[in-house]
């Protein structure tokens, strides 16, 4: 069974920093595309930053520069170190898995698993 946990979040004033952790059992993260996601209250689920089986990496427009994902393949482990935070940044973040490829990499439908989410705050 595949499960997914987020962890990491929490509440920082603007400027600051946040380390996520999407720790995964039952799948192997070095073999398949990951996600991050993020949704605001009110708003619908958007895609952040996916990292290819070959290491490639891919941001949205407005984290370019602020945040990395990056993995520990031998913890089985995805990471976003996120910089520079702002109040628009603060949603709820989801790690998701996809077994194979990353073809279509921000779409949410290409992704087989979810993490429960962990919220991030920023306050200005």
């Amino acid at each position: 069974q595949v499960q997914l946990v987020e962890s990491g979040g929490g509440s920082v004033q603007a400027g600051g920093s946040l380390r996520l952790s999407c720790a995964a059992s039952g799948y192997s993260i070095d073999d398949n595309c990951m996600g991050w996601f993020r949704q605001a209250a009110g708003k619908q689920r958007e895609w952040v930053s996916s990292m290819t089986t070959s290491t490639f990496t891919f941001y949205t427009d407005s984290v370019k520069g602020r945040f990395t994902i990056s993995k520990d393949n031998a913890k089985n482990t995805l990471y976003l170190q996120m910089n520079s935070l702002r109040p628009e940044d603060a949603a709820m973040y989801y790690c998701a898995a996809r077994v194979g490829a990353c073809a279509g990499y921000q779409l949410r439908s290409i992704y087989d698993y979810w993490g429960q989410g962990t919220q991030v705050t920023v306050s200005s």
